[in-house]
């Protein structure tokens, strides 16, 4: 059985990858039918040929879960498509302050609110 998959290269706690096509039986750092492109997941830097890699899944080889996201998130010239998450870590004093301003926040409009309706009661 044929496997996409990732071989690993660079420098200890500096890893980058290879993008191959490789019997699911052979070890990690075996010889490779087909190289299809690199990945470095420290600088999000990847290049890969979307084209051969379809075809080979077409052929019946059987990417892994990471080399699957990878091909899904892949843009048309094979270069990742990486979106940094928005979302700031906040410490739990900060948490905590927001979630109290949240709160008073909710209060003050249901408080409008009520007075609102009450207006319009009286008003009828």
């Amino acid at each position: 059985m044929l496997k996409i998959r990732l071989k690993r290269l660079g420098a200890k706690k500096n890893p980058t990858y290879r993008v191959i096509v490789i019997n699911s039986t052979t070890k990690r750092e075996g010889r490779p039918i087909q190289e299809l492109g690199h990945y470095n997941p420290k600088t999000k830097v990847m290049k890969l040929d979307l084209t051969s890699a379809q075809e080979w899944v077409k052929k019946g080889a059987q990417p892994t879960e990471t080399v699957a996201y990878l091909m899904k998130n892949c843009n048309a010239d094979g270069t990742l498509n990486y979106k940094k998450k928005e979302t700031v870590k906040l410490s739990k004093k900060a948490q905590a302050k927001a979630a109290a301003e949240a709160e008073a926040k909710a209060a003050a409009e249901a408080e409008a609110k009520a007075a609102a309706e009450a207006e319009a009661t009286t008003e009828a």
